[in-house]
């Protein structure tokens, strides 16, 4: 399995799916979706190869009440998408980018040296 290089705390765009215009999708006879919408990742399943991002593919949740003082009702949860359908924003213009990585070598306290990769944003060369 692949590794996944978005991580939790990553600003994320959802870059398919259903337009987020909602006139135009209303000119389809469709409901607006999430497409073009920017959030923070807030959590990564990488067996499944999916993220679960803030405020994106919300989804009605119908909970029951339970002795311990819950109420029930019906609630909006964020359902986790999968990795390939979001990319990461560029720090520098805020748009979609694919993200590269840089290897850096590292003086440690002792004297020894340690290489580090860094994420770099292939947009504007930023690291990330």
């Amino acid at each position: 399995m692949a590794k996944m290089k978005i991580k939790k705390g990553d600003l994320v765009q959802v870059i398919t799916g259903r337009t987020s215009d909602g006139d135009k999708a209303a000119a389809r006879g469709l409901e607006a979706g999430d497409k073009g919408k920017q959030g923070r990742v807030l959590q990564v399943f990488p067996d499944t190869q999916r993220v679960l991002v803030e405020g994106i593919n919300r989804r009605t949740h119908h909970v029951k009440p339970n002795q311990a003082g819950g109420a029930g009702g019906i609630e909006q949860r964020e359902a986790p998408l999968h990795v390939s359908n979001v990319a990461l924003v560029d720090p520098e213009d805020n748009k979609p980018t694919k993200i590269g990585y840089r290897v850096e070598t590292v003086e440690l306290d002792n004297g020894r040296t340690k290489q580090v990769r860094v994420r770099v944003a292939k947009r504007s060369g930023k690291d990330i």
